[in-house]
Order: C-alpha cells, then sequence, then structure tokens
C-alpha cells in the first residue's frame, strides 16, 4: 500500500522495499525533502536483509498537500498511523533533522510504540533554535530571513540553505537533484515545518526515550550544531553519540561509507552499546 490515510481525505506516501522478512527501518526525512534523500542507503541495505521503509511527510514528495497539520504533535500522529496500517510491530525509527525531532515526538507522545531502536541523524533537537538557556541552533531571526525569502523566492532560499548542508564537495548535478526534491514540496508546508522548527522545544520529551538510540552528527554541521546532538546524547539516557569528523549537515552524504558502516553496526549491536 503506498498511500496510507493519515487523517479523513489526507494520503501520505510510502515506498517499501523488503527483501523479505527483514527488519523494518522507518525513514523520516528532513525539511524541505523528501524520503528520496535516502537514496544511497535505499540501495544498499536491502541487502544486508533490512526492509527500508521511506515516508513522505504530508505535503513533501508524494504526499497529500494539505493547509494544515504540521506541528510536531500532527506530524508524530502521522508517524502513528502508518506504524499501524503496515502492522509494525518491532522495527527501527531512523529520523533525519526535522524527522529526528519528528521521532523524538513520537517516541514521548506515542510511547514509542512499536520502536526497538532509534536513529537520530543531524536531529533538530533538543531545541533548532537558540533560546534562554539554550545557547546552540540557528538564532531564531536566521529562521525568520528564510521564512521571508521563501515567501519571496522560493528557489533562491533552497539555494542558500543547499549551500550549508555539504561539509564535502558535492557535484553540480548532485546539487541539482537534491535542490529539485525540496522544490517538489509544497510551498506551505515548507513554510509551516519551518515555524514548527523556529518554535518548538523538545527537551520534555527526552526523558520518555526509552530504547538503544545513536545519535550520528558531522562536527562541521553549519545547521544542527555539534553542541547540539551533545545535548541531545545528555538529555537521552543511555545513549551513543557517532562523531563525524568531515561530515557537516549531511552527515550521510559527507561520509557515506562510514555512516552507512556506521549505521549498520548500529542496526545491528545497539543493545549491547547503550
Amino acid at each position: 500500500m503506498p498511500y496510507i490515510e493519515v487523517e479523513k481525505g489526507i494520503r501520505v506516501y510510502v515506498e517499501d522495499l523488503d527483501p523479505g522478512g527483514g527488519t523494518p527501518v522507518l525513514f523520516i526525512h528532513g525539511w524541505p525533502s523528501n524520503h528520496r534523500m535516502f537514496e544511497y542507503q535505499f540501495d544498499r541495505f536491502p541487502a544486508y536483509g533490512y526492509r527500508c521503509l521511506g515516508l513522505d511527510l504530508r505535503g513533501f514528495g508524494q504526499s497529500d498537500r494539505p493547509w494544515d497539520g504540521y506541528s510536531y504533535d500532527r506530524l508524530a500522529d502521522d508517524v502513528l498511523a502508518v506504524v499501524d496500517a503496515l502492522s509494525l510491530t518491532r522495527f527501527i525509527l531512523l529520523g533525519f533533522s526535522i524527522g529526528g525531532a519528528i521521532s523524538i515526538r513520537y517516541m514521548a507522545r506515542h510511547a514509542g510504540r512499536g520502536v526497538e531502536k532509534l536513529a537520530l541523524v543531524s536531529a533538530a533537537a533538543p531545541v533548532f533554535t537558540t533560546r534562554p538557556g539554550y545557547p546552540f541552533g540557528l538564532q531564531p531571526a536566521q529562521v525568520n530571513e528564510l521564512l521571508s525569502l521563501t515567501y519571496q523566492d522560493r528557489p533562491k532560499m533552497l539555494a542558500q540553505f543547499g549551500s550549508m548542508f555539504f561539509n564535502r564537495y558535492t557535484s553540480p548535478e548532485y546539487m541539482a537533484w537534491f535542490t529539485s526534491l525540496a522544490l517538489e514540496a509544497s510551498p506551505q508546508a515548507t513554510i509551516k515545518c519551518l515555524v514548527s522548527l523556529r518554535d518548538e522545544d523538545l527537551r520534555g520529551d527526552l526523558p520518555h526515550i526509552r530504547v538503544p538510540t545513536g545519535i550520528f552528527a558531522g562536527v562541521h554541521d553549519q545547521i544542527v550544531p555539534f553542541p547540539s546532538a551533545v545535548a541531545l546524547a545528555q538529555g537521552i539516557n543511555g545513549s551513543h553519540l557517532y562523531r563525524f569528523d568531515n561530515g557537516g549537515h549531511g552527515v550521510y552524504y559527507d561520509e557515506l561509507d562510514r555512516f552507512n558502516a556506521t549505521l549498520l553496526s548500529f542496526f545491528r549491536s545497539a543493545s549491547s552499546e547503550t
């Protein structure tokens, strides 16, 4: 079932690459992309016996594009609807950037239903923007600038955001493809998820995470600075922080081979590492 109804009249798209009986891994993409950003994980992990499930959040990729429903609570509820529709009772949840934030809210709001292990990659957490008592992340004014530019020239905003994404050289062809994923998104979803990133706070959610958790972060991340990953690891009891010295926000591509190998190792042995 590539489309799953998560709310009356609203469907989300889920790609399902199943090698046959493998451990399910549910991938939650970052803002403002879609599940296809994980191409270089999806084309390898099924060979190791993992069933790769790629969810397009509402408003992104091939999912429906409603006007509302872009709070972390609602997006976590959408994840629950997918989990229930696919009868996922024992699976790995992987969230990248805002997908990591949504995954954390899912763990707190829905008691992590079905999740055996949690992988947080460049997660926009515990808070995406600076505020009293939390000095890490982008300034709210920087997010407001992105919002303003989105209303005026969304392709330019995406190009500027993309220039911050990776730490290592990426080909012009790759960057054009990467930007095209973001251009598939609903402008309204792009805007409202950016507001959620700016305003939401997950610090109170962290104590509810009680499964083996891996935190994957690049030292050169310009979007979610590495100290945020340190704070996230400190807030999740027993979590393990995987540091990538040559990685930026797009650590999954900056250090592709090492990232994939490290992630696979976490999938296989997380229980003993946490």
